[in-house]
């Protein structure tokens, strides 16, 4: 088996959101590979510092660098880390996660250029980006999936609905937080039974931001920061809607684990979204910042109980193809091939 370093944010244990490093990584042990990890350094700058000296660390042992790739202030980490590994020759793949990369190829076409034609080869875990990129004449991503283990996710038949929403993800602004508290707010005048739970870490002075609106307001949100997935998927069984209120995505894995626990998805229309949700299938989309329409679709859930449990199982349905299961083989190709 092949020897990989893998790059990426890695801060689990930090107080922030599990990301592919903290899932990827130990699955690909557990099929026999040797994996190596940077970084868990809280601290950026030093975070970056010590991805470097890793790497040249490495540089005889890798076979592989895996580069998780975002779309804001840690792109700069992978490009220069891939800079890296090109001096060293090390064969490095950018694994795409930004949900606003295809901005970077408009802002930094140069650096792009560069970071995926010295590449060994480019995941992307979605369509959208092996689209967006396409456009730009980069034809060589290989599209592997987001994946879960679907074994974890147990699917609840929900008969009954009541007027119970979850949030999850890390409040930033690109996820637009507040979003979910204005569209509580529109489905309380209805429904005054209305509640939301908005579970993550803090990212950027978001959370308290929204805690101070919804007492303001007076609204019915628990606030209950980071947990761990077996925790938020048991705190599931007690909501009835997931939404997804960002202004930017990619293929977001609480999406996709809240489409494998049966809960039906009202999600905004961006990024890699519209191709994991087709409108009325297996979720329901809405433009971003429309509140409005959001609530409108809530609401539609609530009062149509047939067309929700369709909606239900074919979310279920297609969050099987992101089962580990199916998804390994594309790995063991990609490094083994």
């Amino acid at each position: 088996m092949k020897n990989i370093l893998y790059i990426g944010n890695k801060l689990a244990g930090k107080g922030r959101t599990a990301t592919t490093i903290d899932i990827l990584g130990p699955l690909l042990q557990k099929e026999g590979f040797k994996l190596r990890y940077a970084s868990s350094v809280k601290n950026t700058n030093a975070r970056l510092l010590h991805m470097m000296r890793l790497t040249f660390l490495c540089r005889n042992w890798a076979h592989f660098v895996l580069i998780d790739t975002y779309s804001t202030r840690n792109f700069w980490y992978a490009i220069t880390i891939a800079r890296l590994c090109k001096s060293l020759k090390i064969n490095y793949v950018p694994i795409l996660h930004g949900g606003n990369l295809p901005d970077r190829l408009n802002k930094n076409p140069k650096v792009i250029l560069a970071f995926i034609n010295n590449a060994y080869t480019v995941v992307s875990p979605s369509d959208y980006l092996i689209n967006a990129f396409a456009k730009a004449d980069f034809k060589q991503l290989v599209k592997i999936p987001n994946h879960i283990d679907l074994k974890k996710y147990p699917f609840k038949w929900r008969s009954e609905m009541q007027p119970r929403l979850l949030w999850v993800r890390s409040f930033a602004d690109i996820y637009n937080p507040e979003m979910a508290l204005e569209v509580l707010e529109l489905i309380s005048e209805k429904y005054p039974n209305a509640k939301l739970c908005m579970v993550g870490p803090d990212k950027d002075g978001s959370m308290k931001k929204c805690i101070s609106i919804a007492a303001q307001k007076n609204l019915a949100v628990e606030f209950t920061g980071l947990l761990d997935k077996e925790d938020w998927i048991t705190l599931s069984k007690g909501y009835d809607i997931f939404i997804n209120t960002s202004n930017f995505d990619n293929l977001p894995v609480s999406v996709i684990e809240a489409m494998a626990l049966g809960l039906p998805v009202v999600s905004t229309d961006v990024g890699g979204i519209p191709y994991l949700i087709e409108q009325g299938d297996n979720g329901f989309l809405t433009q971003p910042f429309q509140t409005v329409e959001m609530a409108n679709h809530i609401e539609y859930l609530l009062e149509h109980s047939e067309h929700r449990a369709i909606i239900s199982q074919n979310a279920r349905a297609t969050a099987e193809n992101f089962d580990w299961d199916k998804v390994k083989g594309l790995w063991l190709q990609l490094l083994e091939g």
